[in-house]
């Protein structure tokens, strides 16, 4: 009896140790099952795969075509200077407004005169304007390089145009004004100084080649005519005797200047004109004095097929970003006029700091958002691009 109880409790001693070490192991398997979870959910105890999540961008298109744009120098800060400038715009932020200020106080020192030839201080800014607020008046070419010096001084990237209706024994009549790009709007505009108006179409600012489509397609009748600072419609301008279709059949013809440093180049000018060669280019001529305008078959004519080559994005950012590991490296791509530098801020904080075009950034959070953006030499900040990267 005592045999057959000592091996019986041996038995039971043994099953309960057993399944004791069972309850173990398994509790063992649990704990190191658990913590593999864990450090799963947490990117692999610490480390963490970023990805770039799709973002959407002003577009970036590069400048292939147009050579040169004014440069802020001494010259230019001695034109705001010596005309005060600074005052007409002070207090406004918009930058818009300021545009459409700076380009009325020019109407409302210059006055208009078509036929003074020969006009004092042609071709020099300085001089046009010393001789306008003495009373002398001055045509559309002069507005429009008086204007591309003002506005290229402020640091608005600003273009030179010519243009005009064209048709052989009726209207060929030549118009000279600037396109000014807009980064509030990331677009080109079309301003025209001697008059002081724009065009627009549900309230955004139209570049001259959107006018020429508009005019081409309907008479314009979907766009209108504004005026000033306030952008007021108008159907017929006293000042010029045209109405906004005669204003919109001048852009049937467009030629751009290649070179748009009228006034720091002074006199050394390069000319050379860009024309968008399109069906209606290579089925009509331009006619301008009663004869074919007199850049076709020359040297000084250049033509383009590409529509994104003449509006090109200036003052835009395109990006480049490779992710390894957690690092993040940035190469940040532009074509702006007197760059002085690139910002970036990392949201939530909005504090911009000046960056080098290629950045390294470490990463540890779950999720960035990186803003940049490009600032000129005379503080101007173009669109903002974003890149946002993600763990999740």
């Amino acid at each position: 009896m005592n045999e057959l109880y000592v091996r019986t409790t041996n038995h039971l001693s043994a099953i309960y140790n057993y399944v004791l070490e069972s309850i173990s192991i398994k509790k063992y398997l649990l704990v190191v099952f658990s913590v593999v979870m864990i450090c799963a959910f947490t990117a692999g105890c610490g480390k963490r795969n970023y990805f770039l999540m799709e973002v959407e961008n002003p577009v970036y298109k590069p400048n292939t075509v147009f050579e040169t744009f004014e440069e802020i120098s001494s010259a230019t800060d001695y034109l705001i200077e010596k005309y005060r400038l600074d005052t007409i715009v002070n207090g406004e932020s918009d930058e818009f407004k300021r545009i459409l200020l700076l380009r009325h106080w020019l109407v409302s020192v210059i006055a208009i005169e078509d036929f003074g030839e020969p006009y004092p201080g042609q071709g020099n800014v300085e001089y046009m304007l010393d001789y306008a607020l003495a009373g002398q008046g001055y045509h559309c070419a002069h507005f429009m390089r008086i204007q591309n010096a003002v506005m290229s001084a402020f640091g608005y990237v600003t273009r030179t145009l010519g243009s005009g209706p064209g048709v052989k024994d009726e209207n060929d009549g030549h118009h000279g004004i600037n396109e000014i790009w807009l980064n509030q709007y990331n677009k080109w505009f079309l301003s025209d100084a001697k008059y002081d108006h724009h065009f627009e179409k549900n309230g955004i600012p139209l570049s001259a080649l959107e006018v020429r489509d508009e005019f081409l397609k309907n008479k314009a009748v979907d766009i209108r005519s504004v005026k000033g600072p306030d952008r007021v419609p108008f159907e017929f301008d006293e000042a010029a005797g045209l109405s906004h279709t005669d204003f919109a059949a001048l852009y049937t013809w467009i030629s751009w200047d290649a070179n748009n440093n009228r006034f720091t180049a002074w006199p050394d000018y390069t000319e050379l004109l860009i024309m968008y060669e399109d069906d209606f280019f290579r089925n009509n001529t331009w006619y301008r004095g009663g004869r074919p305008h007199w850049a076709y078959n020359t040297g000084y004519l250049k033509l383009v097929q590409n529509r994104d080559e003449l509006y090109f994005t200036p003052n835009t950012i395109s990006s480049e970003t490779e992710i390894v590991g957690n690092v993040a490296r940035i190469k940040l791509i532009s074509y702006t006029p007197n760059l002085k530098e690139y910002q970036m801020k990392k949201l939530p904080d909005e504090t911009w700091a000046a960056i080098n075009q290629q950045v390294e950034l470490e990463l540890k959070n779950p999720e960035y958002e990186f803003i940049f953006r490009t600032v000129n030499l005379a503080g101007v900040a173009g669109p903002e691009h974003r890149i946002l990267i993600s763990s999740r």
